[in-house]
């Protein structure tokens, strides 16, 4: 019965299959992450992997075929992981092909998906996931959209409307974790449940001193013009409540009080206020709350309490500048094997053996229309690893 589960749920993609070696390039065989790099300037491969938003609109108009034919779980494989759900919020804006991924890569029937489309995106998008988002009962879009403009209060909202109504949805998740389209995740769903279980109703994010160099963002009155968010002369005032402004990033784990104090500590919501017109409120809100004493799984501001983004379980990022040859004393990480986008690794196959060997939860970024190689075998991995732990 097991091996037949096997043979039902397991990945494979006669495109990538006979093109490529999973194994060998998560061993790190260079001649594989070679091939495989090759495989992605190839013209006609890019075209012969693609799946375009129509695909997911009429294949989704029966559920039943969809979800055996792109072989989503449909029960939990565990006991463990059915008694301690997750929440999530994924905030996206068109790479529907890449959503779905991500979906079919964490989706369990135990966990909460709240997808946040944003407003601006092409109408074939919405219409493919609110198609996909229809064949779950858990999986649903925001009840509210906003128009995200980058570095800007709006990507904040968005996370907030998906607290919202995750927060209503039910009352037995216990952890809510943010992603965006381009994340993707490094465990499954059970190695990330038992590190949430370790938690023991602590949040894990990225909270630091905030540095010098990132004061004009706080020290200045900002305002979308044009759609772009700009600075302007106008000195802003103190945070409420004497609250230390930290740094962060925008992506978290946080318990469902970190949530709830989200959505009704009015002083939390005084800071939020205050943040509004800040640049990239979400690199310092998240941040600074989990340092605000009362609210729960939260941290002292002292600065041995101070967590960095690689010492965080979220999300992994390798940032050009961090980049060096292994072993040298002036890198964070090893050379990214894909391609810069604004100074992060979109990663290549040549990333992978690595990225499995690091304890975040997800990486980012990913993109299926870079290089589709590295996220078939990284789903590959986690789908064979998934069935492994449920004998």
């Amino acid at each position: 019965m097991q091996h037949e589960m096997n043979r039902t749920l397991n990945y494979t993609d006669e495109c990538l299959e006979k093109d490529c070696s999973c194994s060998a390039i998560l061993e790190g065989d260079m001649e594989a992450v070679a091939q495989a790099k090759l495989l992605t300037i190839v013209t006609e491969f890019r075209k012969k992997i693609h799946i375009p938003d129509e695909y997911y609109i009429k294949a989704t108009n029966d559920c039943m075929k969809f979800k055996l034919k792109r072989k989503y779980f449909t029960f939990p494989l565990s006991k463990e992981e059915q008694d301690f759900p997750i929440a999530y919020s994924i905030v996206v804006h068109h790479k529907m092909q890449n959503f779905e991924r991500l979906l079919r890569a964490i989706y369990a029937p135990q966990n909460f998906y709240c997808i946040h489309v944003d407003q601006k995106s092409p109408p074939s998008f919405w219409a493919a996931v609110s198609a996909v988002a229809s064949c779950f009962p858990n999986v649903f879009l925001a009840s509210r959209s906003e128009s995200v403009v980058y570095a800007s209060w709006s990507r904040v909202q968005a996370d907030i409307n998906c607290m919202e109504d995750l927060y209503r949805a039910s009352s037995k998740w216990k952890y809510f974790i943010n992603l965006c389209g381009q994340d993707f995740p490094l465990k499954t769903n059970l190695e990330m449940v038992r590190v949430l279980r370790t938690l023991n109703g602590n949040n894990n994010l990225e909270s630091e001193r905030m540095p010098p160099n990132k004061l004009w963002r706080v020290n200045k009155v900002h305002r979308v013009v044009d759609g772009r968010i700009q600075p302007t002369t106008l000195a802003k005032g103190l945070p409420p409540f004497n609250v230390t402004i930290f740094s962060g990033n925008a992506y978290i784990v946080a318990s469902r009080g970190f949530v709830r104090s989200v959505l009704e500590d009015e002083r939390v919501m005084a800071v939020m206020e205050w943040a509004k017109d800040t640049f990239s409120p979400d690199e310092i809100l998240w941040a600074s709350i989990q340092r605000m004493a009362g609210v729960p799984g939260s941290k002292w501001p002292h600065v041995k309490y101070d967590m960095s983004d690689l010492n965080a379980v979220a999300r992994l990022v390798k940032w050009r500048s961090l980049e060096g040859p292994q072993g040298s004393s002036a890198s964070v990480y090893p050379i990214c094997r894909g391609t810069h986008v604004r100074d992060i690794c979109v990663y290549g196959a040549g990333d992978l053996q690595w990225l499995i060997q690091q304890h975040h939860f997800f990486g980012n970024k990913f993109d299926i229309d870079i290089d589709a190689v590295s996220i078939y075998c990284l789903e590959k991995y986690l789908r064979n690893k998934a069935l492994a732990e449920s004998l």
